[in-house]
């Protein structure tokens, strides 16, 4: 469960049948894609998509990633990818992840990845001013 005083960015969607196994349940690398999908609304939301950090010359490597499974979804229903900043230093930030049955709030998922920021040419650089005001709001 994310901090009272952190904002939180939510996405739902509908699961879709290419994100479930043969038993209609989502498979387990689809949480892995709602994720990044939760962060990337949470750059837009707080008004610098990805594609704009990737245009001025950065990217964010992913340098860890782990999920715990706690209650499946199934094909057809909507779950809702809550997704906040757990740490952020100068030169890399952690994000957090639920995700939930977007009808109960039920915990389906919870979850985190790191990342690292780089220069488009590899070098490891400092965030963005812009990016880094997020963990102080």
């Amino acid at each position: 469960m994310p901090p009272a005083n952190i904002y939180v960015a939510e996405t739902t969607l509908h699961v879709r049948y290419a994100e479930t196994d043969a038993m209609g349940i989502i498979h387990h690398a689809s949480y892995i894609v709602y994720f990044e999908e939760g962060r990337s609304n949470y750059a837009r939301q707080r008004g610098s998509d990805y594609a704009s950090f990737e245009a001025s010359g950065y990217y964010l490597a992913v340098s860890e990633i782990n999920a715990r499974y706690i209650k499946s979804a199934r094909y057809g229903k909507q779950v809702t990818i809550c997704c906040w900043i757990a740490e952020m230093k100068s030169r890399g930030l952690t994000f957090a992840y639920e995700i939930l049955d977007a009808v109960s709030r039920e915990i389906l998922v919870e979850g985190q990845s790191k990342h690292i920021c780089i220069t488009h040419s590899g070098q490891v650089a400092r965030l963005p001013d812009q990016w880094r005001a997020w963990a102080a709001t």
